[in-house]
């Protein structure tokens, strides 16, 4: 093999740990057998959440998951494999894809890696059963907020009393 071909595979690599690296998350997919209707739709909401899915050979997931620290990870890469980056929410991935997957056969979850540890298919379907960080927020401020609400409503109802007594 030539020096050029060795360097454009070694810069492919860097650019798969470079991902890695980035990633908050990566799940491991074999897409195989999608229509390119549904590849197309899969990449649009994933897209649409801010998640990227590169189609890369084994061999180079194999060396980037070693030289960005997840060894354990090669198990997954046997056949083929995509693999859905998301360097913001480390559960959209996972939410997306269980969906997709539950929807088209086609698409079989391999593993993964989350928040920097590697991911089995039962973690990464536990991450997708979980409610968004948005629906999170939301119940806790409802938490935080029912204290403050029984006070107002347990005023109201002694000003009520009060104002029924004073016009009785």
């Amino acid at each position: 093999m030539s020096k050029e071909a060795i360097a454009k595979k070694a810069a492919i690599v860097d650019t798969a740990v470079d991902y890695f690296s980035k990633a908050a998350s990566a799940i491991v997919v074999d897409s195989r057998g999608l229509t390119v209707a549904e590849d197309t739709e899969l990449r649009k909401e994933l897209r649409d959440a801010g998640v990227t899915l590169h189609v890369i050979k084994n061999k180079i997931l194999t060396r980037a998951a070693e030289k960005a620290g997840y060894k354990d990870l090669n198990d997954v890469f046997v056949g083929p494999s995509a693999v859905a980056f998301s360097d913001e929410d480390p559960v959209a991935p996972a939410k997306i894809l269980k969906k997709f997957a539950d929807e088209h056969d086609a698409l079989t979850l391999k593993g993964g890696m989350i928040e920097g540890k590697v991911a089995s298919i039962e973690e990464i379907n536990t991450y997708a059963s979980m409610p968004s960080r948005e629906d999170l927020l939301s119940m806790l401020a409802n938490v935080l907020q029912a204290p403050v609400r029984n006070v107002a409503y347990a005023v109201k109802a002694v000003a009520d009393k009060k104002s029924e007594e004073d016009a009785a």
